[in-house]
């Protein structure tokens, strides 16, 4: 940790702390001395709960409470979604249109959690920071337009930041892959689907690295260009099944079948958001979609890592399917 940054207690703004990202993008912040503020539709619930977050009241959609709530940040996380996908492709970008505006009227920089979307078939098998963008899905061609109104405002001094990972997994996390497909949460692990194919390998970015690194980059962001990409590598599992290994190994249940996507899962997509907008991205479970993270390891010196088995158990466990730890004495 920067030592410097740590005493100055610069303040950070995080748009979506809520969420499963934001929110541990939140802690991995406060933990390295920088003071958290929130934006929320609701601060008395969030306080409720405790922690030194500061909680204020707004709409990531009304540019004014945005704006307001970036008075003094020296960053921006933008981890602002629609929640359950809903109406995704109208909303996205005016949620980060106006985190660009408070971000050009407050002189911080805006971070910004980027994925895979943006690819097609002619970027893969490993992805690089400057790989081409040609996404064939409908979410892809939203998040590439992301990305270039953040090049654009870079030319208008505004500093931005995209860290893009693979598939999200981890403790508080809302929808996932694993919470809603390859486990049921609140019951133990008797089998495991995995929606992939068996032998093609898959990246996987567990949230409390993603946002340790996230956290690390903003000690830093005063160093970088005015717009910068890093990616990161997270968990590369070159049999993809062996991520639905790993969680029969740590669930003890070695034995436990692995199974392929169930016929409902095909008959409910048009009527689950969730897995509705998952079956856009089948695709990326069909190929190998690798991230490197030279770049970053270069900048940080190594990327922050939990190991694979000690990161599912504690998915595992906020999911329910495995018992809490007991409290240390």
């Amino acid at each position: 940790m920067n030592s410097d940054i740590k005493s100055s207690g610069r303040l950070a703004l995080v748009i979506g702390a809520s969420g499963a990202i934001g929110g541990e993008t939140a802690r991995a912040l406060l933990a390295h001395g920088w003071r958290v503020r929130a934006l929320t539709r609701d601060p008395a619930k969030q306080r409720a709960s405790g922690g030194a977050i500061e909680w204020v009241k707004g709409d990531a959609m009304q540019r004014s409470d945005v704006l307001a709530a970036a008075k003094g940040a020296a960053v921006i996380f933008h981890g602002a979604n629609p929640p359950r996908y809903e109406n995704w492709a109208t909303l996205v970008l005016p949620m980060l249109e106006s985190s660009i505006a408070a971000a050009k009227a407050s002189g911080a920089r805006l971070l910004v959690p980027g994925n895979v979307y943006n690819y097609g078939p002619d970027a893969l098998p490993v992805l690089s920071e400057d790989s081409p963008q040609h996404p064939l899905t409908r979410k892809g061609k939203v998040r590439v337009a992301m990305e270039e109104a953040l090049k654009t405002a870079a030319h208008d001094g505004v500093r931005s930041l995209i860290l893009r990972a693979g598939d999200f997994f981890g403790p508080r996390q809302p929808a996932s892959w694993v919470k809603n497909m390859m486990v049921t949460p609140g019951k133990p692990v008797t089998s495991v689907i995995y929606p992939g194919k068996p032998n093609v390998g898959h990246a996987w970015a567990y949230l409390p690295d993603l946002a340790e690194t996230f956290a690390q980059l903003a000690d830093r962001e005063q160093a970088l260009p005015a717009f910068d990409t890093f990616h990161f590598g997270g968990h590369w599992v070159e049999r993809g099944v062996d991520f639905a290994d790993a969680i029969r190994r740590v669930a003890g249940k070695p034995k436990a079948p692995i199974k392929p996507l169930p016929l409902w899962f095909h008959l409910a997509t048009p009527f689950v958001g969730f897995l509705r907008e998952a079956r856009e991205m089948r695709y990326l479970w069909e190929v190998p979609v690798k991230l490197d993270n030279a770049k970053l390891r270069a900048l940080l010196g190594s990327e922050p890592v939990t190991p694979l088995d000690e990161a599912i158990a504690t998915t595992l466990r906020d999911y329910g399917c495995l018992p809490r730890e007991a409290p240390k004495r």
